[in-house]
């Protein structure tokens, strides 16, 4: 089969390349000037980095499985991570029950509250139950309002803003869910996986191989619009041009796809306009030293204008970027937010003076660089009762198919599941090629 697929993430670039494993001919259509999407890399010290902070888990099987069939696993670290909280103008180690036991902020009653809600959820697998239940209810009942009102209520604030209440705790438990679960035992850190020279690798080896097998990949090329005849999605109209083929993937957030796809019927098209994001916002600063020593530093201060601060290279060595510090200032961020337009240097300004308050000794003169990126649909809004809005892989279309963040439930966005939404998406156009194949010779 010809097959088309609009996006160059790594979503979009999985299934071209399962697809092109399996003997088909694609055509990959990416708008902006590179592939990866949230996986783009840019350069310190001569040494390629994420735009976004990238790692993975040990239970990360579909991205694990992936790289050494790539064959880069020889070049995949699996490193401690180093976890922390910054409350009240102090930072706290929280990676061992024994931190959490320090974290004076809340009540000795309330920390092993937050512990045994923390296992509870490692363990609990009916998350169907929980889709009835907002984030919020279900922390303050069960973990304590002093719990929510320290820990767990600022986290949902800063990524959701004026949204967080309506957050499902579908989202929550699989935060908790995977995060425990990448830890061996009860007492040990948890092991954090990157891959030598980014995971930009894993975008270029997966383009590589589309193209090897005859596969054409198409950067700062955007698709205007599906066209169909009759009841198939039958060319993609690129610029002046109109590219032909017997099946169409998109990997868009949905908005994306509902404006280039005008022919989906109503109820389906409902679906896709439920969808709603946060935009993914990254300040990435490249200092001359280290700002603190933790790798993630989640931030429960509503004073600071961003959610997390987490340096990389305490987590990879800084000797690998020219020995420079590299440092995201992490925020998601709707359209109305007064952080939402600034530009970089603006963003820089704003946060500037909250980094003193991480480390009383920061200058401004340890910022060599600062860079930043942005992803309009970063976040999906997950709410209560989610899994009835989610839209079919295959849409009513029935040669247009649809994989995008919104349908990675009951697990959150990320490489891994980008990964299996890609495997998932591909082995459906196999089977609708087998079925078309079938009718024919009826």
């Amino acid at each position: 089969m010809k097959i088309g697929i609009i996006g160059g993430g790594i979503a979009g670039l999985t299934a071209a390349y399962e697809l092109s494993k399996a003997g088909h001919h694609i055509t990959l259509f990416e708008k902006a000037a590179h592939l990866g999407g949230q996986v783009a890399t840019f350069e310190v010290g001569g040494e390629a980095i994420e735009g976004f902070y990238h790692h993975i888990f040990t239970n990360d099987t579909d991205i694990v499985q992936l790289i050494e069939e790539l064959g880069l696993s020889q070049d995949l670290r699996w490193l401690s991570s180093k976890v922390g909280f910054y409350y009240g103008g102090k930072i706290y180690k929280f990676v061992s029950p024994i931190d959490l036991l320090r974290f004076t902020p809340i009540p000795l009653i309330d920390r092993l509250r937050l512990g045994l809600v923390g296992l509870y959820l490692r363990r609990y697998r009916q998350w169907q139950r929980l889709e009835a239940t907002t984030a919020e209810e279900w922390i303050t009942k069960y973990a304590g309002p002093r719990n929510y009102q320290v820990v767990w209520g600022p986290l949902l604030r800063g990524k959701f803003g004026n949204r967080y209440r309506d957050v499902g705790m579908v989202w929550f438990w699989g935060k908790i869910h995977l995060r425990f679960a990448s830890r061996s035992g009860v007492g040990q850190s948890e092991l954090l996986g990157y891959i030598t020279g980014s995971f930009g690798r894993v975008i270029k080896a997966l383009a590589d191989r589309v193209t090897q097998t005859g596969g054409i990949v198409h950067t700062s090329t955007p698709v205007h619009r599906i066209l169909t005849e009759g009841v198939r999605a039958v060319a993609l109209e690129v610029n002046s041009s109109i590219y032909s083929f017997d099946a169409i993937i998109a990997t868009v957030p949905s908005p994306n796809f509902l404006a280039m796809a005008p022919d989906l019927p109503e109820d389906y098209r409902a679906k896709l306009e439920k969808a709603s994001y946060q935009a993914a916002v990254c300040l990435v600063l490249v200092l001359n030293r280290s700002l603190s020593p933790i790798y993630w530093l989640n931030i429960s201060d509503p004073s600071l204008p961003f959610v997390a601060a987490i340096e990389h290279t305490n987590f990879i060595s800084s000797s690998q970027y020219g020995d420079k510090h590299i440092l995201y200032l992490s925020n998601y961020l709707s359209s109305d937010s007064p952080l939402y337009s600034l530009d970089a240097q603006g963003l820089l300004q704003q946060y500037l003076p909250n980094l003193k308050k991480i480390n009383p000794n920061f200058d401004p003169s340890w910022v060599e660089e600062y860079h930043l990126f942005r992803d309009e649909a970063g976040q999906p809004i997950i709410t209560t009762h989610y899994s009835q809005q989610i839209p079919e892989y295959q849409t009513p279309i029935p040669s247009l198919f649809l994989a995008n963040t919104t349908q990675i439930y009951p697990e959150d966005r990320g490489m891994n599941y980008s990964v299996r939404l890609g495997r998932i998406i591909s082995r459906l156009v196999t089977k609708f090629q087998v079925k078309s194949q079938g009718n024919e010779g009826t």
